[in-house]
């Protein structure tokens, strides 16, 4: 057999074990073979020593296109490959755009397809009045997964859909194979706490959670995976501040049912009480950030395998959409990209886990949430050669430095990072040096589920 295009050693870190002194083999950008010692003969080699050799990232929650005007795919995309992730898969409430129908899907794949520098694949979505009409369509037209929330934020844009309907198209969607995410917060109580916030005059960083309290997030995720149980559907909760809601996960997954569950990076690392005192709109997400025995708690759940995915639910909101001295006023979302797989493995080493739990939560569970297994997720023979180095090299985080983010700010700004990424190749090939991203726009494809047979 001729030689191999690319040979990248170091320890090669997969879902189940560390390869010390392994090796990933390549050929035509796809892996051919692992293994560990002496390595294969090929025409290009890379070394990288103690180095971790992992999966490149499917980050299962992106925002490239909330603001109109500002981050796009060509930003995104261009954080992401900086970041060690590979794929991105993109939520359908772009601004100005519901990504409701076959037609607005397949148009935004086009376009992203001449912006992206790495893989990209696409939720869909519903408007409230169409409810399953579109479903099919948006299936056909490459969808991954679909969104809903149980919280109106927009009406347009980011609209709340009602029980019934999610259980129509819960229904429709099991019939399809895929999944369904949901934003999970209970609408009516959001809207009653944010009430008393404001007749309380209560205006600083406290606001935020006091308004969106752990039960209104505990009654929507309840909600959704009895709306999964009873349609067949893939019940998907695509962001969980709370341990309850792992609970809650746990106990129906326990029960046969397909439930799964997402913890968003900055869950597992910023807290209420020391992060957004100091950080105050800069930290505002849906659902909020919480105290610090709420983090423990995740990472307790982590460890036990209860966070099926973790994420960043990334958006690159321009600074002056974040800088509002009343809380409730800023818009929410934050940046993350550039630096999930950093933050995920510092938390991993610092607690005494294991790597493979980045490889598992950021490639392998992903790929078979999106549905992607057959093409992304693992560092095994067949998949796309999507890989990023990781190696030890301290250094405080700084967001506006590297050149590879839209925006100069992050909530992560100042951080000690132990890990970062040294290299990112995608389908084979380099698009990361460890100090400039290389892949120009359009290299990244759409990539697409592989479905079940319709009923």
């Amino acid at each position: 057999m001729s030689d191999f295009d690319l040979i990248i050693t170091g320890r090669v870190v997969g879902a189940d074990r560390v390869r010390e002194n392994g090796y990933v083999a390549i050929r035509g950008g796809v892996v051919e073979r692992i293994g560990e010692g002496e390595p294969p003969a090929g025409r290009e080699r890379h070394d990288f020593r103690d180095a971790f050799v992992m999966p490149g990232a499917i980050d299962a929650q992106v925002h490239s296109r909330s603001q109109h005007g500002q981050e796009d795919f060509i930003w995104s995309t261009r954080s992401a490959a900086a970041g060690g992730v590979t794929t991105i898969v993109d939520m359908p409430y772009d601004d100005g755009n519901l990504i409701c129908t076959g037609e607005r899907l397949a148009r935004k794949a086009r376009e992203a397809g001449e912006q992206a520098r790495v893989d990209f694949a696409l939720y869909g979505t519903v408007h409230p009045a169409d409810g399953p009409k579109h479903i099919a369509d948006m299936v056909a037209a490459g969808a991954a997964a679909f969104k809903f929330s149980t919280f109106g934020t927009h009406p347009e844009r980011f609209p709340r859909i009602p029980p019934q309907t999610l259980y129509a198209c819960f229904s429709e969607i099991a019939r399809h194979g895929l999944a369904a995410g949901v934003h999970n917060e209970n609408d009516e109580m959001v809207r009653a706490a944010e009430a008393a916030v404001a007749a309380s005059g209560i205006t600083d960083y406290r606001a935020h959670g006091l308004s969106r309290p752990p039960v209104t997030e505990a009654l929507a995720t309840a909600e959704v995976y009895e709306l999964g149980a009873a349609s067949g559907c893939s019940a998907h909760i695509v962001h969980c501040s709370i341990g309850r809601g792992y609970q809650i996960c746990r106990d129906h997954r326990s029960n046969g049912f397909d439930a799964t569950i997402e913890a968003c990076i900055h869950y597992l690392v910023l807290d209420e009480e020391n992060d957004v005192a100091r950080l105050v709109g800069k930290a505002k997400i849906n659902p909020p950030i919480r105290p610090r025995a709420e983090v423990e708690a995740l990472w307790r759940h982590l460890a036990a395998g209860n966070v099926t995915v973790v994420s960043t639910d990334h958006v690159s909101w321009s600074e002056d959409r974040k800088l509002d001295p009343v809380m409730l006023n800023n818009a929410s979302g934050v940046p993350g990209l550039e630096v999930l797989y950093s933050l995920l493995l510092n938390g991993l080493l610092k607690r005494g886990l294991s790597p493979v739990w980045a490889a598992r939560l950021l490639a392998a569970n992903p790929a078979r949430l999106f549905r992607l297994g057959h093409r992304k997720g693992a560092l095994e023979a067949g998949r796309d050669a999507d890989i990023v180095v990781m190696a030890h090299d301290p250094r405080r985080y700084d967001a506006a430095a590297s050149g590879n983010n839209v925006v100069g700010w992050s909530p992560y700004e100042g951080m000690e990072l132990a890990y970062r990424p040294v290299a990112t190749f995608l389908r084979g090939r380099m698009v990361f040096d460890g100090q400039h991203v290389l892949a120009e726009p359009g290299f990244g494809r759409f990539v697409t589920p592989s479905l079940a047979v319709a009923s």
